[in-house]
This record gives structure tokens, C-alpha cells and sequence, in this order.
């Protein structure tokens, strides 16, 4: 048991020494087998083909609109797509978030509401949401060209609806003076009857 002692710490030191050796002296490899890749000591650039800085201060500018999601509802509309243009529009009235894009956007919807081959028709809500509208218009509005045309049509709309609405009241108020006409004629020829079969 003695010996063992003595033996096992020198029996660790050369086993250490010799794994050291080996590290150190690791035989060269063959040329052929694997290819050595050598790493310059400079940073290796990349063109990115980016344009060059400006001196230009690129933040949007205060009051310019993107009419992005309003031009594609314009597009839908046309193309009569009428849930996709709804969307568009209300899209459009969540990312601007002024009083004009929610205007505009209002008004979008309350044209697509007008249209009878809608999904959304409804006539009733139509007019009464451009009624709103016209009340909240304001003069220092910069109105999309799509938007203003959108506008005057659901002007027309409504001066039509307007006209429509006078000539049915004057309508109903003929058929009741007809109906009172003919209340009268009838009493009339009643009365002449009755005259007549007096006389005899």
C-alpha cells in the first residue's frame, strides 16, 4: 500500500506532461486532405448597393397624407368589390388619424352604403349619415379628388332622394283631396237622386 502511494503522484505528473507534449507537438497535417482557410486580420466590407446618404432630413412631413389605402377602396370600388373597398376605407381611417381621413373615409362608406348592388345597402342610413357628414364639413378641408366626386354624387343622391320624398307628400295629399272629391260627388249624386225620386 506504501509503494502505491509514493508511485501515484509521479505516475500523474508524467501522464500530465505527456498529454502536454502531445498538444504541443500535434503533427502537421497533409496539405491534401483539408483545405486551411486564412482569416485576414481586416474587416471584410459589404456592398449592400444602398444609395448614398443625403443631407436631407427625411422625416414625412406634418399634414401629408398617405392615400394609400384610400386610392385601393377607390380601386375596389370600381371594380365593384364592395366588402374589400369597406375595408380599405376603414383601414385608411385607422392608420390617418385626422379629422379630414376620418371624414373622407365616413363618407367612402356612406357612398358604398348607397349602392343597391351593396352588400351594405341602405338608403335611409346613407342619407342620414351624408346629412352628418355635410353638417361636419369644414372649408379648410383638403379633399381627396376621389372623395369630392364621391361627394358631389352622394349630393346628387340626396337632392334626388329629396324630390322624390316632395313628390310622393304631394302625391298623398292629391290622392286625399281625390278621395274627398269623390266623397263629395257622391253625396251629390245622392242628393240629386233623392230630388229626383221626390219629384215623382
Amino acid at each position: 500500500m506504501v509503494s502505491q502511494r509514493a508511485y501515484s503522484p509521479a505516475l500523474g505528473l508524467v501522464l500530465v506532461l505527456f498529454l502536454q507534449a502531445c498538444v504541443i507537438t500535434a503533427p502537421e497535417k497533409d496539405s491534401k486532405s483539408v483545405p486551411t482557410v486564412e482569416r485576414p486580420d481586416r474587416e471584410v466590407e459589404l456592398n449592400l448597393n444602398l444609395p448614398e446618404p443625403s443631407d436631407c432630413n427625411c422625416q414625412p412631413e406634418e399634414g401629408v397624407v398617405d392615400y394609400t389605402f384610400l386610392e385601393r377602396g377607390m380601386q375596389a370600388l370600381a371594380r365593384g368589390e364592395y366588402i374589400e373597398a369597406v375595408q380599405q376605407f376603414q383601414r385608411y381611417q385607422r392608420l390617418e388619424k385626422g379629422d379630414t381621413a376620418r371624414w373622407e373615409a365616413d363618407l367612402a362608406i356612406a357612398y358604398v352604403s348607397m349602392l343597391p348592388r351593396s352588400p351594405f345597402y341602405d338608403g335611409d342610413a346613407a342619407l342620414l349619415s351624408f346629412t352628418q357628414l355635410q353638417q361636419d364639413y369644414r372649408e379648410d378641408m383638403q379633399l381627396n379628388d376621389s372623395i369630392a366626386l364621391l361627394y358631389e354624387a352622394l349630393d346628387a343622391f340626396l337632392q334626388q332622394a329629396k324630390h322624390l320624398d316632395d313628390l310622393e307628400n304631394s302625391n298623398a295629399i292629391l290622392r286625399e283631396d281625390l278621395a274627398k272629391r269623390e266623397q263629395a260627388l257622391k253625396r251629390l249624386r245622392e242628393l240629386t237622386l233623392g230630388q229626383r225620386e221626390a219629384r215623382q
